[in-house]
């Protein structure tokens, strides 16, 4: 499942505080026969039921999953004869109790269970949503264990079993499943027709799926797999993009596993209301419309890499989830992890244009930032309710898992560890399997001791800190590494310098800065132990303890390697290897190592570097820069812009404004970045002009700028933008021809500095005008916006019984991490108090992260502010002093 996020991979707000609910061990099915009748005008559904079970033990009583549902009858038949159940409903737990007057024996039985529910409105469960015409469909979202709520089910992921599923549409509706349709016959009832599917492989019943509504479809195929793209009326064109995609993907996926795609057909569904960003039922998998849909003329490069990589994400899962599928929940991470981590193999191969092993980089350095926090988590972690269960699905399990993972392939190499996953999956073909299977199989495979390395990553939280020093002697460099827990809290980090119990097994690369005879050495060791020495060749002013940016580490080095680093890094490091230079750097300097001077002049060093992903990062860091360390005092803000402008004019005068015959999408890209920036960050006259002048071309014809620079563009006019351009944009929002144009316009409402207008901008992501699931994606923008993060905390506060019930089970607490973004005393404070008095039963964890962010942001400006001042005075453009 790809989720949506504001900040940072977020979990559930809103569903039931629950005590541990695992079923039973003694009754586990083996196939489920269902048949569904969708009302879709009276939000209502009937189901009946018949599930193949097998009996460990003799019983009297069989426990099954189920949540706002009705039950009509229940009975169980074995060994001849067929006895009423009498039906126990425990809401607290969400279980059904079957209890028998007789006990039935040892063996194979049969329940059948006629039943009947609701389609609700919370996008979870089977649910009903409209298009935009407001024609309604119903369709399901069962991970992690929402099964339930439309049909009684062992709904744990260990419990596999064959589906044999039917549906009773309306006349002229769609239907669509895991597998084939088999039948189509009239009836029951008069404009009613029974659609039957073929029964799929043993799968968990949170792969399950079923969609009934008005869908068009494009279709192609690739190694003999039908594929189809469905959308509602009107938008199939807007599928070719995600089928070319598809297409190449499947076929990438074949090759690499090794095992041929496992079911009979591929169907990609885009969903008008759907909460979490994707999700990936086998041969059925369901999108947010927006991550599925895209104008393959006009899209942007980012729309479209953000589809690729979605589909990319779901279709790994058809392998690596779907057809071996974790045991309990707890190994969820490695479901999503490698996912995560695949999702830019097969795009590689298609569109290498496209860098995506840049952008695998930079997600190393996103998972690292969660993983810095003193309320992180292992990425093993128990969990027994369904809030403990939400609650895993955050930026470790995907972020730091799919860094983990990456680190590995570079320990094991490529194809060693492709041969690895192979194995594992041949292993465990249509069955569960654990985290401790996976890396158990990889060790045998590879016959390195993956079984050593892989517990140190998964079984504790947070990530080490290696220190680097080099001494050369005799004609040789000594590099001697030492390694200790990172954190952003600068008392933490200092004891864990000073000595403390956590021990990782290091993959670490070693590379020495070239000379003249030398394009630089690169070693490659395991750092078992707190402290290890190296030898290399030469004598050398540096040594980069991260070649090649594969480990889940942050290397830390003295000022003065660092400032030699920075006088060669364009031409002595790759891309990479910059990339997380320039992270290393940031984060030395967050807990006082290095000073915002020493980061400075490695930005500075840097100056002449073309790549859009290093620069994206640079970019990303000189932002938070100028928005929170830059103080108003003494014109520092001001000079900060006049050396952000001084910094980047080169690439302007390089890049210019308008799009150029040839280019490629990477330099189109980065123009878009550096017009973000400098007119955000850096106030450039000229860039604001050009926003303006764009702005005004995209109001009378979307398509008429290059798509990259639309969104920079609109963001930096409605900065200083009047209610006129307010209200044009919001018309503009009614008249939207694709999924990218509408949130183009919508997110637009958000960057405004007029009070008035972002007050109409929160009111209208609560109204009935916003679909549930963009709402607190729209006040999420408020939030982040400088001009009105206290308009929005107020609003937040103010309409909290709104605002909670807003976006689905997906995106609610996404409310609590964005409020992450603050840095003020008073803001931290009033966030405390008030999510200490409004208890968010599925957020703990995010709640302690944000006040985390905020105090860290209130304690680096603290200290770092003054050194900046201090800086910019000697090095900013005279004009400014």
């Amino acid at each position: 499942m790809k989720q949506i996020v504001l900040l940072t991979a977020s979990i559930l707000l809103g569903v039931c505080l629950c005590s541990a609910q695992r079923l039973p061990m003694t009754t586990a099915p083996e196939n489920y026969r269902l048949t569904f009748t969708p009302d879709l005008d009276k939000a209502t559904f009937a189901g009946d039921e018949t599930i193949r079970v097998h009996l460990a033990q003799p019983t009297s009583q069989i426990v099954l999953n189920a949540a706002e549902l009705t039950f009509d009858t229940a009975t169980i038949s074995a060994a001849g004869a067929t006895q009423t159940a009498k039906i126990t409903i425990n809401k607290d737990k969400e279980q059904a109790e079957l209890a028998l007057g007789k006990p039935i024996p040892a063996g194979e039985a049969i329940i059948h269970i006629k039943y009947s529910g609701i389609l609700n409105s919370d996008m979870r469960g089977f649910y009903l949503g409209k298009d935009d015409h407001g024609r309604k469909y119903a369709a399901t979202q069962f991970e992690p264990v929402d099964a339930r709520r439309a049909f009684p089910s062992f709904d744990e992921p260990n419990y596999k079993a064959t589906f044999d599923i039917s549906v009773v549409a309306t006349k002229g509706l769609a239907a669509i499943s895991n597998s084939k349709i088999i039948s189509e016959t009239d009836g029951p009832g008069n404009g009613q027709r029974t659609v039957r599917f073929a029964t799929t492989p043993k799968m968990s019943s949170y792969l399950a799926a079923l969609i009934v509504g008005n869908f068009e479809y494009v279709e192609g195929e690739a190694d003999g797999i039908p594929i189809r793209v469905y959308a509602t009326p009107g938008k199939k064109e807007l599928g070719k993009f995600a089928l070319e995609a598809s297409e190449n993907i499947l076929k990438f996926y074949d090759h690499y596993f090794g095992i041929k795609y496992p079911y009979a057909k591929l169907d990609l569904i885009g969903l008008p209301d759907f909460s979490p960003g994707a999700m990936e039922n086998t041969g059925c998998i369901t999108y947010r419309e927006s991550l599925l849909l895209a104008d393959d003329q006009h899209a942007s490069v980012k729309s479209k890499k953000l589809v690729a990589g979605v589909i990319a994400h779901e279709m790994a899962h058809q392998w690596f989830g779907d057809l071996v599928t974790m045991k309990w929940w707890d190994d969820i991470w490695l479901n999503e992890g490698f996912a995560t981590w695949m999702e830019s193999k097969p795009i590689e191969t298609w569109k290498p244009e496209w860098n995506g092993k840049l952008d695998d980089v930079s997600a190393i350095t996103t998972a690292l930032n969660v993983d810095s926090l003193a309320n992180t988590r292992p990425i093993l972690q128990a969990a027994e309710t369904p809030d403990q269960i939400f609650e895993l699905f955050d930026g470790i399990a995907y972020g730091k898992a799919a860094a983990v993972l990456q680190m590995l392939e570079a320990y094991l190499g490529r194809e060693g560890f492709r041969a690895g996953v192979n194995e594992y999956l041949k292993q465990h073909t249509y069955g569960n399997a654990t985290a401790g299977d996976f890396w158990g199989t990889l060790a045998k495979v590879s016959r390195k001791p993956v079984d050593k390395i892989m517990p140190t990553f998964v079984k504790q939280a947070g990530a080490p800190m290696i220190s680097a020093s080099a001494q050369c002697s005799a004609g040789s460099t000594t590099v001697s590494l030492a390694q200790q827990r990172y954190y952003y809290d600068r008392q933490r980090f200092e004891q864990a310098a000073a000595g403390d119990n956590e021990l990782w097994q290091v993959p670490v690369c070693l590379k020495e800065a070239p000379d003249g005879s030398s394009k630089g050495e690169q070693k490659c060791e395991l750092l078992t132990e707190k402290q290890g020495t190296f030898t290399m060749k030469g004598c050398v002013p540096w040594v980069l303890a991260n070649a090649g940016a594969t480990g889940y580490y942050r290397s830390s080095y003295s000022p003065d390697a660092l400032r030699n680093m920075a006088k060669s890094a364009e031409s002595a490091l790759t891309p990479e290897e910059r990339i997380i230079l320039l992270s290393d750097a940031w984060a030395s300097m967050r807990v006082g190592r290095d000073s915002i001077g020493d980061y400075l002049a490695l930005a500075e060093g840097l100056q002449a570097d073309r790549n859009r992903a290093v620069l994206e990062t640079l970019l990303n860091q000189l932002e938070y820069v100028g928005r929170h360390l830059a103080n108003d005092n003494n014109s520092d803000r001001e000079k900060f812009q006049a050396w952000l402008r001084q910094l980047l004019a080169p690439a302007v005068r390089d890049l210019g404004w308008q799009a150029k015959p040839g280019e490629s999408d990477e330099q189109r890209s980065l123009r878009a970045q550096l017009l973000m920036v400098l007119g955000e960050t850096g106030k450039d006259p000229e860039a604001l002009e050009a926003a303006k002048r764009m702005t005004e071309q995209v109001l009378a014809d979307p398509n008429s700028v290059d798509s990259e620079l639309a969104q920079p563009a609109l963001h930096l006019a409605a900065m200083s933008g009047s209610e006129e351009l307010y209200d044009r944009v919001l018309a503009k929002i009614k008249t939207a021809k694709t999924p990218e144009q509408y949130y183009l316009f919508v997110n637009t409402l958000g960057y405004f500095s007029d009070p008035k207008l972002l007050q109409r901008t929160l009111e209208y992501a609560i109204s009935e005008d916003v679909r549930s699931q963009d709402s607190l994606g729209l006040i999420a923008k408020v939030m982040t916006n400088p001009a009105g993060e206290r308009l929005a905390w107020e609003f937040v506060r103010s309409h909290w019984s709104e605002v909670e019930k807003k976006g689905g089970p997906f995106a609610s607490a996404d409310v609590v991490a964005v409020a992450g973004s603050f840095c003020d005393p008073g803001l931290r404070d009033d966030v405390t108090d008030f999510f200490t008095a409004h208890r968010v039963n599925a957020a703990e964890r995010t709640f302690k992260q944000t006040v985390e962010r905020i105090n860290y942001c209130v304690d680096l400006k603290s200290r770092q502010s003054p050194q900046l001042a201090s800086w910019l005075q000697q090095h900013t453009p005279s004009a400014a002093k």
